[in-house]
């Protein structure tokens, strides 16, 4: 197993970005999901000020 990966260390290093990326992805996704409905509950409490 060590021999395959000293062999094909690319490898090695795609899957750890593809990881790095991935985490960026999906806190950027779930940041979105909460601004997201903090702007509702900002839009609603400024209706009601109305």
């Amino acid at each position: 197993m060590l021999d395959f990966l000293v062999q094909n260390s690319i490898y090695v290093v795609l899957i750890i970005v593809l990881i790095i990326w991935s985490g960026v992805f999906l806190y950027l996704f779930r940041l979105d999901k909460k601004l997201t409905e903090l702007e509702k509950l900002v839009a609603e409490k400024e209706e009601e000020e109305r």
